[in-house]
């Protein structure tokens, strides 16, 4: 990838700040060739990935460097992005967000400082993978689980920090956090809540401060660079179990819904409830063209052969439930019953108890994967995918109103229709999964188009996205608009105040710097031009 400098940066002056990042870090950790941005790039880039081009990486083995560099980007003007691990699949990898920042890789801080078996917390550094910590809990003997989402290739406490969800009762990761250590944009140093005071053993335990209590303000954030974080962890419990509902119709999420939000807010139900359509198990079975070979989207003939050639509901209700077995046992009559009202066919039951093993793909046990990451597999070719992710009140009105929405778009632009619905409570999460072959130009720029239009339509009915690609983050944060944008308005206030220079992250979420104020762009990413081939009718 060609070199492409910070904004207002020479050539001269560029040369000159990496001379001064390789003093704090040692010349071979600031990396800068070509190869070096390739690494750097977003392997999922619908379209050029040179519009999030990186100038150059530097990653620091501590905090003190992590301030030094901090230090030195101010007086250098070069921006940087702060990465965890980079594997942020589907919104942007290691990519920045304006090109020519300098990334901030964090990989190198992957200490895992302290794992507290009593009281279920575990303090670590941002390089710290899924992965990671779950095999020092093996190590350790730790009667602990963890919260996973999808992808476990990732950082923890950067998933944390992304607003990452597993499929646990500590499934809203953010939530988790408990005293965060963060580098200011003048590279000053911050311990939030309890370790704001000297050597206060409470940290992690408490997750309020003296005060105003920011934690959550450092995430999905350009405010500073979290540096440690201490995470809550599940205990262990006695006892799981599994039930597995086949749900036959594509209209049945509404009642499925309305059946399990209800105890979820109660408490019957700790976990986060994923719902995945067929498709999400037809993308573990092979690739698209052993099922259909066909231009155009499946036909619902055809969905409707394979539904039944593989013995699938069109929807997946895995649901656990955790802790002692007798209690176990009088919460899944509940569930059941409750089921049983809409659905008369019985659920699967898989029993665990302390001492079984557990299988290598139990991501709601905790047990990081990289399975799901298959998806990308489906098209065939440099596959990808990003992900459309809007959330809704969990009741049937609104899921029901948002899956008819969506669908209707994705039929449109002759896509494959991929969505899943996690259950959080009050709220659900609907992913749809928008998958293509990066390489096949008329695909990509179908799915940008269908991209606009998903973001369109659905603010159109009131409802945003919870994350997005580095691409849609200026139109995603566009549609929050109350009183003229009020909350942009205060991000960039706050923003500008601490970080004058605009050094970290600038337009991160749509927030940019008044330094970098002109390197906003709210044009939709693949907009429809005069003989574009975006319209339709892209191969999906």
């Amino acid at each position: 990838m060609k070199l492409h400098l910070p904004p207002r940066v020479s050539p001269q002056g560029f040369a000159t700040a990496l001379k001064a990042y390789a003093g704090v870090v040692g010349k071979d950790w600031v990396m800068a060739s070509e190869s070096d941005r390739d690494a750097y790039s977003d392997i999922y880039a619908p379209g050029d990935a040179e519009q999030w081009a990186a100038s150059a990486a530097v990653a620091p083995a501590n905090v003190e460097e992590v301030r030094a560099i901090v230090r030195l980007a101010n007086e250098h003007k070069t921006p940087l992005w702060p990465v965890a691990r980079g594997k942020n699949l589907g919104y942007g990898t290691a990519a920045p967000r304006m090109a020519g920042s300098i990334v901030l890789d964090l990989g190198r801080m992957n200490k895992i400082i302290d794992i507290d078996p009593k009281l279920a917390t575990c303090v670590v550094e941002p390089g710290v993978g899924f992965f990671d910590l779950h095999d020092a809990i093996l190590r350790g003997n730790h009667p602990l689980w963890m919260s996973v989402p999808g992808n476990g290739w990732g950082s923890v406490i950067g998933n944390a920090l992304d607003h990452g969800i597993g499929y646990t009762p500590y499934g809203l990761h953010a939530r988790n956090l408990c005293g965060l250590e963060v580098v200011l944009p003048d590279g000053d140093l911050l311990r939030t809540g309890m370790g704001a005071m000297n050597n206060n053993p409470a940290w992690h335990h408490f997750p309020f401060s003296y005060g105003p209590t920011f934690d959550l303000a450092f995430t999905q954030s350009n405010l500073g660079v979290v540096t440690k974080a201490g995470l809550w962890l599940q205990p262990a419990p006695e006892a799981s179990l599994e039930l597995i509902f086949d749900i036959p119709e594509e209209g049945d999420i509404g009642w499925v819904v309305d059946t399990i939000a209800p105890m979820k807010i109660s408490g019957l139900i700790e976990q986060n409830v994923f719902i995945p359509s067929w498709l999400g198990k037809m993308v573990l079975k092979g690739q698209r063209h052993d099922f259909w070979d066909k231009p155009g989207a499946i036909p619902e003939w055809r969905v409707a052969e394979l539904l039944k050639q593989y013995k699938l509901g069109y929807w997946q209700v895995a649901l656990r439930l955790y802790g002692e077995e007798s209690v176990i046992k009088a919460k899944a009559e509940i569930v059941k019953a409750a089921m049983k009202r809409h659905l008369a066919a019985p659920p699967q039951e898989n029993w665990w108890r302390q001492g079984d093993a557990i299988g290598q793909y139990e991501i709601s046990m905790g047990v990081p994967s990289a399975v799901p990451l298959q998806m990308s597999d489906w098209i065939g070719g440099r596959g990808a995918h990003m992900g459309f992710s809007p959330v809704v009140p969990a009741s049937s009105e609104h899921v029901l109103g948002q899956l008819k929405r969506s669908r209707k778009i994705i039929a449109d632009h002759d896509v494959d229709f991929y969505a899943s619905f996690t259950i959080g409570g009050r709220f659900a999460n609907n992913i749809n999964m928008l998958m293509y072959d990066r390489d096949d130009a008329p695909m990509v720029e179908n799915m940008k188009a269908l991209f606009n239009a998903l973001i369109s339509e659905t603010a159109k009915a009131g409802y945003g996205e919870y994350r997005t690609h580095l691409g849609w983050m200026d139109p995603v944060m566009d549609t929050f608009d109350f009183n003229n944008h009020a909350l942009r308005r205060f991000d960039e206030k706050v923003k500008s105040a601490l970080d004058p220079n605009g050094i970290i992250a600038p337009g991160k979420q749509g927030v940019w710097p008044a330094a970098y104020a002109a390197q906003r762009s709210s044009a939709p990413q693949g907009a429809v031009t005069k003989g574009s081939v975006a319209a339709k009718g892209g191969r999906p």
